[in-house]
């Protein structure tokens, strides 16, 4: 399966890995698996997405931010392996929503990046999943995704 292929047939495009921006790597692989370091909603070091849900967000865009997460995730899983069609299956993806208190939607929101892998990589594609409401997260980032994948041998 040509998966980038895949992602071009849903009118999608990988952005540039992000740039790192703490004391951590962006990845680390071990054995079959490959741990993603948290990717916010920005597209080629622009934020697309910033705010909490609630106020200066709603569900929807939100959802968006997720999407634009699942593609810095994709990017950075690409530059781990060479190739998107190196995922094997997609094992879990922990969501962070910066919403206002009380906010209880957090899935649907999540659902943005969860319905990406699902559309890209169908049944490979299906994970374990959080979706957790913060009061902020980096840079005023509406979402960060944090995915583990396992890779094929």
């Amino acid at each position: 399966m040509n998966y980038e292929a895949k992602l071009t047939e849903l009118g999608l495009k990988l952005p540039n890995p992000p740039a790192v921006a703490g004391s951590y790597v962006p990845y680390v692989r071990t054995g079959n698996l490959l741990y993603l370091a948290g990717t916010i909603s920005s597209f080629n070091g622009e934020l697309t997405h910033t705010g909490q849900v609630g106020q200066e967000q709603t569900v929807q865009t939100a959802y968006e931010s997720a999407k634009i997460c699942a593609l810095n995730t994709l990017a950075n899983i690409k530059a781990a392996t060479g190739s998107l069609d190196n995922v094997k299956q997609f094992v879990l993806v922990t969501g962070f929503v910066n919403a206002v208190s009380g906010f209880t939607d957090s899935p649907a929101v999540i659902n943005g990046a969860s319905e990406l892998f699902g559309k890209v990589f169908g049944d490979a594609g299906k994970h374990a999943r959080a979706a957790v409401a913060a009061a902020g997260l980096p840079k005023g980032s509406t979402v960060e995704i944090q995915v583990i994948v396992e890779l094929k041998s």
